[in-house]
């Protein structure tokens, strides 16, 4: 499985950007999905997930309310909805698919950059 993250870009606080993550090489559509983000220097953390339905989604507190994950199993896609975006919200962003197996994350696209200014 290939994960391709795009969508980051430069935008004001208080913006808006949609973070999109296409898989190619097999169907996605029977794995969580997920999105992480990383600061230079730091660990990476968790964002959100999704299961592999769709019916469960779940959020970090530092975005929750803002940021809203979502998939299209048919366009083997997952998404990220970001609003109200801070500054503290500049950093590279991954997508992540995992069969919730016992490794842990399975596949991990390359990251996108986010970028908030004040």
């Amino acid at each position: 499985v290939q994960l391709q993250a795009y969508g980051g870009g430069l935008v004001q606080a208080g913006g808006s950007l949609r973070l999109s993550c296409a898989a190619s090489g097999r169907t996605v559509s029977t794995y969580a999905m997920g999105w992480f983000r990383q600061a230079p220097g730091k660990e990476r953390e968790f964002v959100a997930a999704i299961s592999w339905s769709g019916g469960s989604a779940y959020y970090a507190d530092s975005v929750k309310g803002r940021f809203t994950i979502s998939r299209d199993n048919a366009k083997n896609t997952v998404y990220l909805q970001m609003n109200s975006l801070k500054p503290e919200d500049t950093v590279v962003y991954y997508c992540a698919a995992d069969s919730m197996g016992a490794v842990g994350v399975d596949y991990w696209g390359q990251g996108t950059q986010v970028t908030v200014s004040s």
